[in-house]
C-alpha cells in the first residue's frame, strides 16, 4: 500500500515526544500526586466518595477511573465509592438543554456531593468553564476539590490545589499523562484502603 505519509517517521515522532513529556510529567508531579492521593484516602476514610467529570476525551477519562475504583483495577477487593458525571445522557442533555452547558457538571454535584467528597476536575486546557463551574460549586459545599490539567494550567491554576498540570502543550500527550496519572493514583488507594 502507497502511504502520502511516513508512518514510521510519525510513529518515532510520536513516542519521542512521549517519552520527553513523560520524563517531564515524573520530575514534576510527584508532590502534588502525594497531595492527590492524601485527598483520596481521606475522601473514602470520611465515608465520601470520588467524583471525576470531564469533557471529550478526559469524560472517558473520567468514566475509565472511576470504573477501575468501584469494580477493581489491581484485583478484586472491595469497591471504593467513585462516579463520572459524564455519563448520564439524560441529565446532561436535560442541564444543557434547560440551563446551559456550562452548568451540567455543577448542577449534578449540587444533587450529589457531600461535604467529604473528592471532585476531581480534568480539562487539558484549565479553560474548560463547566470544570471550573464544578470545582467552584464542590468548594462552596465543602468538599475537597483537585485537577488533572496541562498547558499553563489555564484559568484553573488559582482555582484548585492539588493542580496536576502535564508540562506539554500537545493534548495528546496530555491525556496520556493523565491516564497514567489516574492510574497510579488507584493503585495507591487500593493499597493505602487495605483493599488489595
Amino acid at each position: 500500500m502507497e502511504f502520502t505519509t511516513n508512518p514510521e517517521r510519525i510513529f518515532n515522532s510520536e513516542f519521542d515526544e512521549h517519552e520527553a513529556v513523560l520524563a517531564e510529567t515524573r520530575a514534576a508531579m510527584i508532590e502534588p500526586f502525594k497531595q492527590l492521593c492524601e485527598l483520596g484516602v481521606a475522601a473514602i476514610r470520611d465515608g465520601g466518595k470520588i467524583i471525576f467529570c470531564g469533557n471529550g476525551g478526559s469524560a472517558a477519562d473520567a468514566q475509565h477511573l472511576a470504573t477501575e475504583l468501584t469494580i477493581r483495577y489491581v484485583s478484586d477487593r472491595k469497591p471504593i465509592a467513585a462516579l463520572s458525571l459524564s455519563t448520564d445522557t439524560s441529565a446532561l442533555t436535560a442541564c444543557g438543554n434547560d440551563l446551559g452547558f456550562d452548568k451540567i457538571f455543577s448542577r449534578q454535584i449540587e444533587a450529589l456531593c457531600h461535604a467529604p467528597d473528592l471532585v476531581i476536575g480534568i480539562s487539558t486546557s484549565g479553560n474548560s468553564k463547566n470544570i471550573i463551574l464544578a470545582l467552584a460549586q464542590a468548594q462552596s459545599m465543602g468538599c475537597r476539590t483537585a485537577a488533572l490539567g496541562g498547558r499553563d494550567g489555564g484559568k484553573m491554576r488559582d482555582l484548585v490545589k492539588p493542580f496536576l498540570i502535564v508540562p506539554s502543550r500537545t493534548t495528546s500527550r496530555i491525556q496520556e499523562m493523565h491516564i497514567i496519572i489516574g492510574h497510579l493514583f488507584c493503585n495507591v488507594l487500593e493499597r493505602e484502603l487495605g483493599l488489595v
